[in-house]
């Protein structure tokens, strides 16, 4: 399998653990490991699947993972036990995806890290990129990649975010040379090829957990589910916040639960030499006022000719 960090990459093996390959991860930048697209992958036209795992937790990244296997292989991912990663349990997903990367000769697969650093920036940004758009970045590019790389992409199957039909009309036009595309709620329980990509994505973020390395020191206690409704997330992110530099790079800080806590605990800040558009009443400022979003009021010149701002050119 190879692994593309930023413009770096190096060969490591498929089979068995993870968790030492992601103790080595920058957590601040995307990763991305995939196998070696075996050459039957090249010859016969293939189907390839799509799923997330971890889309909606406070804490760790999203993985987004690709499967892909020759049309004339459907049995081989039913015997595999290809079935929505949600219901299977940790250790059964952990055999089935070692036996995916026994098939290395006959399927491959690949999966992008996406970090909590680049969610959380990407919905501060002036012109803010949700959540639906990073996961479909993601999927579009793992799909160019596996082309790129030489797979005969025939058939391609998505677990949706967002419309289906909206969807799927943005990669038929995006990829108009594969035959077949279809966008779907519930994918991962249809199609047994998006259940292979569902596993890959979900045991691959179950190992980077794992591995996280905290460089800003051990946290405090037990962080639970890492879903913003889990009472033992919610306590660990109250007693890991540090009230100047605020969480490690573990939490997606744009989180409503995070952004709540970080208001809460965060110290009051005297500033000088203060701008006028972030004064208030001349009275201290706390620091998490500079990383909340503000609306400023258009100017004149625009509001009285109705003019609105563009990103689409």
């Amino acid at each position: 399998m190879e692994a593309t960090e930023a413009e770096s990459s190096s060969r490591i093996t498929c089979r068995g653990d993870l968790t030492p390959y992601f103790e080595k991860s920058d957590h601040s930048i995307n990763k991305i490991y995939q196998t070696e697209v075996p050459q039957i992958c090249k010859d016969a036209p293939c189907q390839l699947g799509v799923d997330e795992a971890g889309r909606g937790p406070v804490l760790g990244p999203m993985l987004y993972g690709i499967a892909y296997a020759p049309l004339s292989k459907k049995q081989l991912l039913v015997d595999l036990g290809c079935a929505d990663s949600k219901t299977l349990t940790e250790d059964k997903r952990d055999e089935i995806f070692d036996k995916i990367c026994d098939k290395h000769e006959e399927m491959g697969w690949m999966v992008e890290a996406i970090s909590p650093n680049i969610i959380a920036n990407s919905m501060y940004r002036r012109s803010k990129i949700s959540l639906n758009e990073v996961s479909m970045n993601s999927a579009i590019g793992l799909i160019k990649r596996a082309i790129e790389a030489g797979a005969n992409i025939a058939e391609v199957y998505v677990d949706t975010v967002g419309k289906p039909e909206k969807y799927q009309a943005r990669l038929k036009a995006i990829f108009p040379d594969i035959g077949k595309i279809v966008v779907a709620k519930k994918a991962d329980s249809t199609y047994p090829i998006v259940s292979a990509a569902s596993i890959c994505a979900k045991v691959s973020r179950d190992h980077a957990l794992r591995a996280w390395q905290f460089r800003e020191g051990t946290p405090k206690g037990n962080p639970g589910s890492g879903y913003p409704n889990d009472p033992l997330t919610k306590k660990w992110l109250s007693e890991n916040v540090d009230p100047i530099f605020g969480y490690p790079q573990i939490v997606r800080f744009s989180w409503s639960t995070a952004e709540s806590i970080v208001a809460e605990k965060a110290v009051d800040v005297e500033w000088e030499n203060v701008d006028d558009d972030v004064k208030r009443d001349d009275k201290e400022q706390k620091i998490s006022k500079f990383f909340a979003r503000v609306e400023k009021e258009r100017h004149p010149f625009f509001v009285d000719r109705c003019l609105d701002g563009t990103t689409d050119l």
